[in-house]
């Protein structure tokens, strides 16, 4: 399969409290809008994630910066009670975590201060990485938000005609998102980590 799946796994909705006490601990599932999600990233996808996950690590530890990639934690946007995202990378700032106020009983983050980066590897359900993400991430104040769309999944207006692989670069400007994109061998271009060599096709590669 070239794809990840996100199979809705229920009908009634769940709160976000609910959510935590059912999926806390497994880590496959996400909350939108009240539906749980189901991951069930491939082969592929989790090559992609890994891939960015070693090159910002290296960025990380050359700069001596207090951040740590968060495995599979949540983030929950502060305009919807009942969506909890758990991004496939998301760097975090270890000394803003005393303020989280879940953080110390559940790997839940809730203020944009304590993320730094987060980067999604589109999956077949691409409308959520494309714009409910989109839209979420800015409120939540993320500063820099990638969609690696390894396998050109997205809608057209997103990727163009015809649809090819292309690595989106979201930067947060005035509370929205500018958006860069990019494809084959242009440079990645990132004002979190301004010392990256990294070219689109070297990260969307990585799921081929």
């Amino acid at each position: 399969m070239a794809t990840a799946i996100d199979q809705t796994i229920q009908q009634k909705p769940v709160s976000f409290d609910e959510f935590l006490a059912r999926y806390s601990g497994d880590n496959r599932y996400e909350l939108i809008d009240g539906e749980v999600f189901d991951l069930e990233p491939t082969g592929l996808h989790e090559e992609v994630a890994a891939f960015i996950t070693a090159k910002l690590c290296v960025q990380i530890d050359r700069l001596d910066l207090p951040w740590l990639v968060l495995q599979r934690g949540l983030l929950r946007p502060s305009n919807s009670g009942m969506t909890a995202f758990r991004p496939d990378v998301a760097i975090v700032d270890r000394d803003r975590l005393s303020q989280e106020p879940l953080w110390a009983e559940q790997s839940v983050l809730t203020l944009g201060s304590s993320i730094k980066f987060v980067a999604e590897v589109v999956s077949s359900n691409w409308q959520n990485d494309y714009a409910r993400k989109v839209e979420d991430y800015a409120v939540l104040g993320v500063p820099e938000y990638w969609i690696a769309d390894y396998a050109g999944l997205g809608g057209t207006r997103h990727i163009g005609k015809p649809k090819q692989p292309m690595l989106s670069i979201c930067t947060l400007v005035g509370g929205e998102y500018e958006i860069q994109q990019l494809r084959s061998d242009q440079p990645v271009v990132s004002l979190t980590f301004p010392g990256l060599e990294l070219t689109a096709d070297q990260i969307l590669e990585a799921g081929r």
